[in-house]
């Protein structure tokens, strides 16, 4: 019998997250059932192994990690493909720095840009547009993502990117049920509204720096509703664990998120940048308090000596 360390907070996670199941469910199928039990079945089982050793209790955090990475993909991802990259993420990107509260990475995200670097070529062909909806509607054409559209000049309605329906990742979809969901965080005093606003913030301003002086691969300012930048802001990047602990660490480290993502979407050969972001920001997430707190202590007072 598996026994779950009690954190409420987690719980409050996992709470915001059911619309989007719901939501994706409604969009694809049983599809997501399947993605989210071979995830859940292994990223718990993968936890557990590790737990066991020393006695301890599987956390209620890896029932948001397991959540939080199976909506992060496309929904007709191999299964085999999530379930690799599950154990990849509760195995090296937590377990191995001695569990729950010593991980310094997001391990969601850690498993999402191992899987993105290691099954490139696969995953690209498991994008699909929204099709049909209903149980059973995985079996739906590919199509390009949002991105890739606007990548290559083309444009793709507003609308369709807050109600979710296009290709991409099963949890990127519909925006409004994410601002909904950050509005929960927000006043469950879940989630740091100052991580999220920075990170937000600080990739408009760099995007429309960049488009509106003319940069030739700057995406629209649209682009900003399309992928996971939002998803990740939200649910990712307030991760407690591997933010940093100062509440004046959060402007930097989200600025520092919202930057880097817009610079690699902009510059670089990978559509997206988000898991790549994140990570940069986990990073120096230590870093930025260490500088923090350095500069809020005040300078040593000189010791006057006799003449």
């Amino acid at each position: 019998m598996i026994k779950f360390l009690k954190q409420p907070m987690m719980r409050k996670v996992l709470y915001s997250l059911v619309p989007l199941y719901l939501y994706a469910l409604w969009m694809y199928g049983y599809r997501v059932l399947l993605s989210a039990a071979v995830v859940f079945l292994l990223g718990v089982g993968t936890e557990w192994l590790f737990e066991r050793k020393k006695s301890g209790k599987v956390s209620e955090a890896v029932l948001v990690t397991c959540a939080l990475y199976a909506l992060a993909f496309p929904p007709k991802t191999p299964l085999w493909i999530l379930g690799v990259g599950i154990i990849f993420a509760v195995s090296m990107a937590k377990g191995v720095y001695g569990g729950f509260g010593r991980n310094i990475f997001n391990p969601a995200i850690a498993g999402r840009a191992f899987v993105y670097i290691s099954f490139a070529v696969v995953l690209s062909a498991s994008y699909t547009s929204f099709g049909n909806f209903g149980i059973g509607a995985a079996d739906v054409v590919a199509s390009a993502t949002p991105l890739g559209v606007m990548r290559q000049g083309g444009q793709v309605p507003i609308l369709n990117l807050l109600l979710g329906q296009r290709s991409g990742a099963m949890g990127e979809g519909m925006v409004l049920l994410i601002i909904a969901a950050a509005v929960y965080l927000i006043a469950t005093k879940t989630a740091s509204w100052r991580i999220i606003l920075s990170s937000v913030l600080a990739g408009t301003v760099l995007n429309a720096i960049l488009y509106y002086s003319g940069v030739k691969r700057a995406l629209p300012m649209e682009s900003l509703l399309a992928g996971s930048f939002l998803y990740v802001s939200v649910f990712m990047a307030t991760d407690p664990v591997s933010a940093p602990k100062k509440q004046l660490s959060h402007y930097f480290y989200g600025t520092l998120i919202g930057a880097t993502l817009i610079i690699i979407r902009t510059f670089s050969a990978f559509p997206e940048g988000t898991s790549f972001a994140l990570l940069f920001g986990n990073t120096f997430a230590n870093l930025i308090d260490i500088a923090v707190d350095s500069a809020k202590k005040p300078a040593p007072a000189k010791q006057g000596g006799a003449k």
